[in-house]
């Protein structure tokens, strides 16, 4: 994808984003930001045990990057495996996002991967809320 490309994705995902909202039934909610930017991502994922994604949300508000990356994400990770996202590295995630486009603000980018995997951890040790 071209740098054109990468933007037209973003802004589609910013404007359109997929699972976006609450879910009501969510073994974890879990939400992380970035105070001093007002980036806010809140995850909500429910779990097919003993490792399976079966309905990954979000809610949030912020920059165009940290909202679209959310929704990229949460797209990427339903019906995954918890292996298959905790594979997914921080340079990975600006790869897929377009590193030309979001190189410079990678705490934007990677946010929501970073409270996803975190709620990951949660399920793991059975601090499920």
């Amino acid at each position: 994808m071209d740098r054109t490309a990468f933007i037209a994705r973003l802004l589609n995902h910013y404007e359109h984003p997929r699972h976006r909202g609450s879910l009501v039934d969510a073994d974890v909610t879990l939400t992380g930001g970035h105070p001093e930017c007002g980036d806010v991502v809140t995850i909500y994922l429910k779990v097919e045990p003993p490792d399976h994604i079966a309905a990954v949300s979000f809610e949030g508000r912020g920059c165009t990057i940290s909202q679209a990356a959310a929704s990229i994400l949460t797209e990427l990770a339903a019906g995954a495996t918890f292996a298959a996202v905790e594979a997914l590295t921080p340079d990975e995630m600006i790869d897929l996002l377009g590193r030309e486009v979001v190189g410079t603000r990678p705490r934007c980018a990677t946010l929501a991967l970073r409270i996803l995997k975190a709620a990951l951890s949660t399920c793991r040790t059975g601090k499920m809320s």
